[in-house]
């Protein structure tokens, strides 16, 4: 699957940008402008079932990043830096462990090479039972959705999701994800070698998702892994403390990181 790709800026080593469950391209929309200004050539990309990508009711980490090899192969790209927040963290990991040459340097934000327990599926539940009459407004759809999501940021996110009008509908093919949430909050396992290169492990101080126990399973995989924690945001790092964390990635991208 060819995936739908937002490209910005011109560098050496090109960097991919893979977002989280629910999320799209956009959501790194500044980090994007910002690295690129820098002189990166930066590339975001919607995975599958989400942004202006293709649905498909199949959703697995290893198709993701199958996907994502195959969007590199049409731009013509080899290896590439790749950065994933939460669902597009694990299909980073699976990227590097299992087409490590691809793959110069990795960063993995707010989320761990592990099974998750289920988190969003009432949020998708909640998504899918939304009524979508002709001029549904954004105030009355969030209305709706906040007994089952509570927080307004979260029902924000949500809602980016859904095209308003004379014909609201879901841009997203969220019944393909909804039916793939176990999928999504597993993980495939051991792999059979780690990956050798630098890699670098952003969690937010606020956030549960990346917890003490996990260093270990990183190790194993990722045996040159360096985590940071970045103080003061959640699960949502890039969004909630901007210019920290580009100051960690800017870092890390840097040439002379290069046998850090």
């Amino acid at each position: 699957m060819i995936l739908h790709t937002i490209e910005a800026g011109e560098g050496d080593e090109p960097l991919v940008l893979l977002h989280g469950l629910f999320g799209s391209a956009t959501n790194f929309a500044t980090v994007q402008r910002r690295l690129a200004a820098e002189g990166s050539r930066v590339l975001a990309m919607d995975l599958r079932n989400h942004g202006s990508s293709p649905h498909d009711r199949r959703m697995s980490y290893p198709l993701m990043a199958l996907d994502v090899v195959e969007t590199l192969d049409a731009h013509g790209l080899g290896r590439v830096a790749l950065l994933g927040h939460s669902m597009g963290g694990k299909t980073a990991m699976q990227i590097a462990l299992t087409e490590p040459d691809r793959v110069t340097r990795l960063i993995v934000v707010d989320i761990a090479p592990v099974p998750y327990e289920p988190h969003y599926r009432g949020y998708a539940a909640a998504m899918l039972a939304l009524q979508l009459p002709p001029g549904l407004t954004r105030a009355e759809a969030s209305e709706e959705l906040a007994p089952d999501v509570p927080d307004a940021a979260m029902r924000g996110f949500l809602l980016q999701n859904l095209r308003f009008g004379g014909t609201p509908h879901w841009r997203i093919g969220l019944e393909e994800i909804a039916g793939s949430l176990p999928s999504i909050e597993a993980w495939p396992g051991p792999s059979e070698s780690p990956y050798e290169g630098p890699t670098l492990v952003l969690r937010g101080e606020r956030s549960d998702y990346v917890l003490p126990e996990h260093r270990p399973v990183f190790r194993a995989a990722f045996p040159h892994a360096r985590f940071v924690t970045i103080r003061g945001a959640g699960h949502l790092v890039h969004a909630e403390a901007p210019e920290a964390f580009l100051g960690a990635v800017s870092a890390f991208l840097r040439p002379r990181d290069t046998a850090a």
